[in-house]
């Protein structure tokens, strides 16, 4: 059994240990604390049972990294982990391909059984809380459409909301300032809008009105 647990935290890294040890106490257990470092584990080596993601950590926020995981490691299951309980954060997180959502205010027997229960190939989400359907249809339409992005178009697509040039891009992924181009119009194309902006837009759409309490 290995995992990695993704959280900046260092304490609630420590619980989502123990939680795991407590039920699988021969588990191979790594941890990040940015998700520029757990790219970088992945990339080295992505043979892993289960990813525990925080959705707010540098280097990522909101569904970003949730976004890329997905696109990058389709086979690797990811359990978001967060402090934000709505519902509505929850059925984004599923409808983006998360195996299952565990709230920060579960105990650790409560996260134990929530993990056992991913790791047997069960979805899992907190039993008191109603998702009912999704009533977005905008957002569900972008959803549809980042799945068909690339991992590195998804990628590219996460600096452009960050605000970087074409040139700073190329720079952090090696690639030319040609093929950063080529990916971005790849990407308004996927996404059917018109600018670099509206892509920006497009994809925060996902998000609006979800973040009603601080991100954790």
């Amino acid at each position: 059994m290995r995992l990695v647990v993704a959280d900046d935290h260092p304490l609630f890294r420590g619980a989502l240990k123990e939680a795991v040890l407590s039920h699988h106490p021969r588990a191979t257990i790594l941890e990040v604390g940015t998700f520029d470092a757990l790219t970088a584990l992945l990339e080295n080596d992505a043979e892993f049972d289960l990813v525990l993601l925080d959705l707010t950590m540098p280097g990522a926020r909101g569904f970003s990294g949730l976004i890329y995981l997905r696109a990058q490691y389709s086979a690797l299951p990811v359990v978001v982990v967060s402090g934000n309980e709505e519902p509505a954060v929850i059925r984004r997180c599923l409808d983006l391909g998360a195996s299952g959502f565990i709230p920060k205010t579960m105990d650790t027997r409560q996260m134990r059984d929530a993990i056992a229960d991913v790791l047997k190939g069960e979805a899992f989400v907190p039993p008191d809380i109603t998702l009912g359907a999704s009533s977005d249809g905008e957002a569900d339409l972008i959803i549809a459409r980042l799945a068909t992005l690339t991992p590195q178009q998804v990628r590219v697509l996460m600096m452009l909301a960050e605000g970087r040039l074409n040139k700073q891009i190329a720079y952090e992924l090696s690639v030319s300032e040609a093929t950063v181009k080529a990916h971005v119009s790849a990407i308004l194309q996927k996404l059917g809008v018109e600018s670099r902006t509206q892509a920006v837009i497009a994809v925060s759409k996902v998000e609006t009105g979800l973040w009603t309490q601080p991100q954790a």
